[in-house]
C-alpha cells in the first residue's frame, strides 16, 4: 500500500499542472515572437540597403527627370541637392523675347560662371526650348515666383517676392535687382528626348 501511495504521489508530483502548461505555452509563444522580431530587424536594414541613399541624394546624386508631359509655356519643379530645379518649356514667343532686352540685364554676356560652358548662350540651354535652372534666388536664397505673362514692359520671367529681384526666362538677372548674379544652371544632360539627368553632364559634350 505504501508503494502505491508513493507511486501515486510521484505521478501526481511529476505530471505538469495546468499552471505549468500555461507557462510553457507562454514561453514558447514569446520565444517565437522574439525570433520573428529578430528576423524583421535583420530584414529592415537589408531592404533599406537596396533603396537610394538619402545621404547620397543630399550630397548631389544625379536625378532623372521625365519631361514628357511638359507642355509649351509650362514649368515643372524637381529636386536636386535639396534645391528646386525648374524646367520651363519655352514657346517660340518666349525664346524670341530673350534677345530683346540685353540692355536690361546685369550680365548679358554670361561672364559670371553661373552655368556650364555648354549653356553659355542666350537661351542658357542645351536645347533652347527647355530652360533648366535652380529655382533659388541668388540674393538670399528665396524662391522667385513665375510671371510668364508678356506685356509691353515685361518679357516674362521670374520675380522674387522677398526683395524684388527679377530674372528673365533664361534666369538672367535684371539690372537694379538685389540679386548679384543669374540663377544657376546645374550640370545636366539628355538621356533621351524626354528624360533629363540633372547633376551629371559627362556625356553632354561640355
Amino acid at each position: 500500500m505504501s508503494e502505491n501511495k508513493i507511486d501515486n504521489n510521484c505521478l501526481s508530483f511529476c505530471q505538469p499542472s495546468e499552471v505549468d502548461l500555461q507557462k510553457r505555452d507562454f514561453l514558447v509563444k514569446a520565444t517565437a515572437a522574439t525570433g520573428a522580431v529578430g528576423v524583421a530587424a535583420v530584414a529592415v536594414p537589408f531592404v533599406g540597403s537596396m533603396l537610394p541613399s538619402e545621404r547620397a541624394k543630399a550630397a548631389g546624386a544625379p536625378v532623372e527627370i521625365d519631361i514628357s508631359k511638359l507642355k509649351p509655356g509650362e514649368k515643372m519643379t524637381a529636386e536636386w541637392r535639396g534645391q528646386p530645379v525648374w524646367i520651363v518649356r519655352r514657346t517660340p514667343e518666349m525664346l524670341d523675347k530673350l534677345s530683346k532686352h540685353d540692355d536690361q540685364l546685369s550680365d548679358p554676356k554670361l561672364e559670371v560662371p553661373q552655368q556650364p560652358e555648354y549653356c553659355k548662350n542666350p537661351a542658357r540651354a542645351i536645347k533652347p526650348e527647355f530652360a533648366i535652372m535652380l529655382g533659388t534666388c541668388t540674393h538670399l536664397g528665396c524662391s522667385p515666383n513665375d510671371n510668364f505673362a508678356i506685356t509691353a514692359d515685361w518679357d516674362g520671367g521670374f520675380v522674387c517676392p522677398c526683395h524684388g529681384s527679377k530674372f528673365d526666362l533664361a534666369g538672367r538677372v535684371m539690372k537694379g535687382s538685389p540679386a548679384p548674379t543669374n540663377l544657376v544652371v546645374p550640370p545636366h544632360q539628355y538621356l533621351t528626348e524626354t528624360t533629363i539627368l540633372v547633376g551629371d553632364d559627362k556625356k553632354a559634350g561640355a
